[in-house]
């Protein structure tokens, strides 16, 4: 059954979930509990919308049910049995229970159940990470108008990925300038919103200066300042000077805008947890999975996308922030730099990276 698993996040359902009779048990409560709505009902011209947004409740009915009916074979040891219906449908209870890509709305996220309910504890440090995290976005760009995600970690410094920062920076002597004609901003808001104002109010704050990009690790680092007559920059994140005692299996949590990626990931393993909603701002918990045998990479198993690129990966526990996601593999895992591992290192010394 492993060999099955085509989850981004490379990880099972039994190392997921503590007691997988009660998961399957939840999936089905919540699908019996789900109202039925009627494509037959709605106005002719939105007949066709509404049969097609029918179809896709049933089928996702249809692949919980499914994934339901495998995580109860996995339990009782008849991982033999388990058809490809029921491994693709746990996967999804994987991916929409386990390692759930939460979209936030008014700097907050809805009450979750199961594992992660653990997080309604932490609803008041969690938003203070989300005011501090934001969508890197670039004007004067050919083809892009935001490039990743970026989060304060100085009075006046955000940290990102060199592969996002590259694209609106050049070196020049023994620096970095911005190339011709394009500037950058940190944008705290950009979420999913269900009210129909589209502006949500949330800051704005100008990059002027890119203060570095590390040589070795996929790092920069922004200096940021508020727009004339704009809101005052927070306070940074706390920055994790030390590593937990207990890697792998750490609870953490990213906070990111995950992008359209099918490149590096399965379509169909997105639309799943994704619900086809890209570009918007989500918490994505999950484990630490443990760190690369040279130990400069720490392994994650949120649920990310390519616009995850400069997330700060968080400990859930003391909400410091432990490493910077910077990339991930289908079917292998996920990627960050291990920021404890650069508390005496001159480019975040210079930056002011508030380390504790």
């Amino acid at each position: 059954m492993a060999n099955r698993s085509r989850s981004p996040v490379a990880t099972g359902p039994e190392r997921v979930f503590g007691d997988l009779r009660t998961v399957a048990a939840r999936v089905r409560d919540q699908l019996s509990g789900e109202e039925p709505e009627s494509a037959v009902e709605l106005p002719p011209e939105e007949l066709p919308a509404g049969q097609i947004s029918q179809y896709a409740r049933q089928e996702r009915a249809r692949v919980l049910s499914a994934g339901a009916s495998g995580l109860d074979k996995l339990a009782a040891g008849r991982a033999d049995e388990i058809s490809d219906d029921e491994s693709f449908g746990m996967e999804a209870v994987v991916l929409l229970e386990g390692r759930p890509a939460i979209l936030v709305q008014h700097q907050d996220f809805p009450a979750q159940q199961g594992d992660w309910a653990v997080l309604d504890a932490h609803r008041a440090a969690i938003r203070e990470t989300l005011a501090r995290v934001g969508r890197v976005a670039v004007s004067g760009h050919l083809s892009l108008d935001w490039l990743g995600t970026g989060f304060l970690v100085g009075p006046q410094t955000v940290m990102t990925n060199r592969h996002v920062a590259v694209e609106f920076a050049r070196g020049a002597g023994d620096g970095w300038v911005f190339q011709q004609g394009l500037g950058a901003a940190l944008d705290i808001g950009e979420e999913c919103r269900s009210d129909p104002d589209p502006a949500d109010g949330a800051p704005s704050y100008e990059v002027t200066e890119v203060l570095g990009i590390h040589e070795d690790a996929d790092l920069a680092l922004l200096r940021v300042a508020p727009y004339l007559g704009g809101s005052a920059l927070p306070t940074p994140l706390a920055v994790a000077a030390d590593a937990p005692p207990d890697l792998p299996g750490h609870p953490v949590y990213c906070v990111g805008y995950p992008a359209w990626d099918g490149r590096r990931n399965e379509p169909e393993s997105m639309r799943r947890i994704f619900m086809d909603v890209y570009n918007v701002k989500r918490l994505q918990p999950g484990t630490t999975t443990g760190l690369e045998p040279e130990g400069n990479v720490m392994r994650h198993d949120c649920s990310t996308l390519g616009g995850n690129s400069g997330s700060p990966v968080v400990d859930l526990t003391d909400h410091r922030v432990l490493g910077l996601h910077f990339g991930g593999r289908y079917g292998l895992g996920n990627f960050a730099v291990p920021l404890w591992q650069l508390v005496e290192d001159p480019l975040l010394v210079r930056g002011e990276v508030n380390f504790v």
